[in-house]
């Protein structure tokens, strides 16, 4: 019983990291083409991702020859994050 809702919550939580990825890459991606600044999804686009640009950017370096590297940072801590929880997941299921 317990197994079965830790590994429900581990999905759970693996779909919410590979949304927020998706919603950081699409985000760069629109910083590249200059969106409307008043368009609601870009807003909310930017508002889920500049505090952890921020976050980033207050610990780190980000900027390389005029390129902003937060979001390429924030996507690999973000898979980094997602392995280790689904290894540290499956180990206490297979334990």
């Amino acid at each position: 019983m317990i197994g079965s809702m830790l590994s429900g919550l581990g999905g759970i939580v693996h779909s919410l990291i590979t949304m927020y990825i998706w919603v950081v890459i699409i985000g760069a991606l629109l910083s590249w083409v200059r969106p409307d600044p008043y368009n609601p999804l870009v807003q909310i686009i930017y508002r889920l991702t500049e505090p952890a640009y921020s976050f980033i950017r207050r610990h780190i370096p980000t900027v390389f020859n005029g390129l902003d590297l937060a979001p390429l940072i924030l996507v690999i801590t973000l898979q980094v994050t997602d392995v280790i929880l689904v290894s540290i997941i499956n180990g206490l299921l297979a334990g």
